[in-house]
């Protein structure tokens, strides 16, 4: 399945060494990552699943692929800005989110409206998001749900 993974762009350490964690579950699981392609949780989840196997998908706001991060494999260049959000979340069967802004908040908003599962580490406190302590929680509450 692919899982789309959300948070933030500047992230402190731990926050970056849970989303390699989600990343690493997720490629050993044989999972696709969706992610929006930069920096921080982005980059942190995308060389987690590249070093355990698994593919990424980077959906980045403007019109460089080469704005990606080194670790993510399919780069979608959109040109949208932040309204390339909605594409991060609705190409993924599920949502994990890790910290982040209000770039995440919006992401978290329409994956709950797209009726995706969404598990939450250290994120919003929103109504719908499953919180989790640990990334092994958050891959295996979404796995649960599909």
């Amino acid at each position: 399945m692919r899982v789309s993974v959300i948070g933030g762009s500047a992230v402190t350490d731990d926050q970056y060494s849970q989303a390699r964690e989600v990343g690493r579950l997720l490629g050993e699981r044989g999972h696709e990552v969706v992610c929006g392609g930069l920096g921080g949780v982005m980059e942190a989840v995308c060389k987690g699943a590249s070093r355990a196997g698994g593919h990424t998908i980077g959906i980045v706001p403007g019109d460089r692929r080469a704005a990606a991060n080194d670790y993510v494999d399919t780069v979608i260049a959109t040109g949208l800005g932040s309204a390339r959000n909605v594409l991060v979340v609705m190409n993924g069967a599920a949502a994990i989110a890790v910290d982040g802004n209000t770039g995440t908040l919006s992401e978290i908003g329409h994956a709950l409206d797209m009726n995706r599962p969404v598990a939450g580490i250290d994120t919003h406190d929103i109504d719908g998001v499953e919180h989790v302590e640990a990334p092994r929680e958050a891959v295996e509450y979404v796995e649960s749900t599909l």
